[in-house]
């Protein structure tokens, strides 16, 4: 992904890429000055019910089950603290600090549009966290849609809790005082805002479409490496042929194995070797075509979400002539929806290289040395990494069940049907971690396979692909300690300089 050094929201629609450039790659987020005119009117809304008195869910009257009880004066100031510090509970291991600023970007997203109605004071709070490099430690664990947390960057913001700044842990008001930010005094809705809405899914949703997104690229590259290795036969990836099943994604994947193998003497002088290959060799753009269209999906479902208003209560007008509506829209069922259906998409993509690899090591359907080493007896070569392929793939199945299936009963009551959107994202994202190391093995694999076919010329991007490897990684001539090479290849398969280097010698994959 270029690199972009600053972001600015709130003049048109956001982007999921906009989201990882500021949580991943550290670009400054700004606001637009009509964004922070909608903030201030919405602002001025709330103001004004808490000076008539009028009763408005979560601007002064108790939240979830509780909607009944009206509060008044400073309990108003206090609920939204008490808001952040009872919902703060959340359970296990902390998130990567992408993954905490990725739902802080797609929170400041939601209140960017004016229906919220928290202090200006609170934005701006968070796009220090931001710009400033102090990430709350968020436990990974505990939502059931949203809530605990964006608790958990909340309280940091009062100086309660830890975070993490200049590469260590330390308490949130240390880190505060370091920047010379001081901790926030909350009005009335300010704490039901912050915890609010599907910025967690969503967040965490933006990082793992950019994640699939290069996985699916890398899966054409290395997938067109074994099918090289395996001297497939080209006529089933015939373009005539391919545009006979006109889904975007297979039209896309057909093309880049084309341009991936052109030139390749290995695949010319395999022609009519068999009538056809499995259909782990001959399907790759069936496979991976269908993942790829489920990832457009899926893309446009969470970027929709990330263009949303997900607060409730919502308050919509003037401060002269406001609506003030309880609604449903922190429900994040399309969003669950889409990680979950990306999820069996990308667990797909690693079903079918397991496979793949699995014949690569095979000698009975390789016509290679068997498990891809010289003198296989006293050396058991790449076998075992296949069982380790397997395993990954067997996790990744029960990580594919749909969380979005699931329901729970919360709130006395009140909460009574759940996304477990965020539980969906989280999920997806060790599907993709699961599926990088099986494609990181495949292409081990796959390479080492070119080393007892080095009498031919090979395709010009996969003879690329197969040099950026061994850039990092030397042949496999006996047994050796492979987990390190293992991962050496998953570290490349994020390497997004290497990615376009494959790119640019095929003239730009797809």
């Amino acid at each position: 992904m270029a690199s972009v050094e600053k972001v600015v929201l709130g003049n048109g629609p956001w982007r999921w890429q906009d989201v990882v450039a500021v949580a991943r790659y550290g670009a400054q987020l700004e606001l637009s000055p009509a964004a922070w005119a909608r903030i201030d009117n919405a602002r001025g809304i709330v103001e004004r019910i808490v000076a008539s008195g009028e009763r408005a869910y979560g601007i002064n009257t108790g939240l979830g089950a509780l909607c009944n009880v009206v509060l008044q004066g400073e309990q108003l100031s206090q609920l939204s603290r008490n808001t952040l510090l009872s919902h703060a509970c959340g359970v296990g291991a902390p998130l990567a600090n992408e993954q905490t600023r990725a739902i802080i970007c797609a929170a400041i997203t939601n209140y960017s549009h004016g229906k919220s109605g928290l202090q200006r004071r609170v934005v701006e709070a968070l796009l220090a966290l931001l710009n400033r490099g102090i990430t709350p430690r968020v436990p990974s664990q505990g939502s059931v849609g949203y809530l605990t947390h964006m608790a958990h960057v909340g309280i940091c913001l009062l100086g309660v809790g830890e975070v993490s700044y200049r590469g260590q842990i330390v308490p949130a008001s240390q880190a505060l005082a370091a920047e010379g930010l001081e901790p926030l005094q909350l009005g009335a809705k300010d704490g039901l805002c912050l915890v609010n809405g599907t910025p967690c899914m969503t967040g965490l949703s933006c990082l793992a479409l950019a994640d699939a997104t290069r996985l699916t690229q890398w899966a054409d590259v290395i997938g067109a490496m074994s099918f090289e290795a395996l001297r497939g036969q080209i006529a089933a990836y015939d373009a005539e042929i391919i545009a006979l099943k006109p889904h975007p994604g297979m039209q896309r994947v057909g093309g880049n194995l084309r341009a991936l193998l052109e030139g390749s003497e290995v695949v010319a002088s395999s022609r009519g070797i068999r009538t056809q290959d499995a259909l782990s060799i001959r399907s790759i753009p069936q496979v991976h075509g269908a993942c790829r269209d489920q990832l457009a999906h899926a893309a446009l479902q969470i970027e929709t979400e990330l263009n949303s208003v997900t607060d409730n209560p919502m308050v919509l007008g003037t401060p002269d002539d406001y609506r003030v509506v309880s609604q449903a829209n922190p429900h994040g069922e399309s969003v669950a929806m889409a990680a979950d259906l990306l999820a069996i998409a990308v667990a797909e993509l690693g079903g079918i290289a397991e496979r793949r690899l699995d014949r690569l090591i095979n000698p009975l359907v390789s016509g290679l040395p068997a498990f891809l080493v010289s003198q296989p007896g006293v050396n058991s070569g790449m076998m075992i990494v296949q069982y380790v392929a397997a395993a990954l793939c067997a996790e990744n199945r029960q990580l594919a069940q749909p969380a979005v299936l699931d329901n729970f009963v919360t709130s006395g009551l009140q909460e009574d049907h759940l996304s477990l959107g965020t539980g969906a994202a989280l999920k997806l994202h060790r599907v993709l971690d699961n599926c990088t190391q099986i494609l990181a093995i495949e292409y081990l694999l796959a390479a080492q396979a070119f080393e007892f076919l080095k009498g031919q010329r090979f395709g010009v991007g996969t003879d690329c692909a197969w040099s950026l490897l061994r850039q990092r990684v030397p042949a496999y001539d006996q047994d050796r300690w492979l987990a390190p090479d293992i991962a050496s290849a998953a570290a490349l398969l994020r390497d997004d300089a290497a990615l376009a280097a494959l790119g640019a010698s095929i003239g730009g994959l797809q």
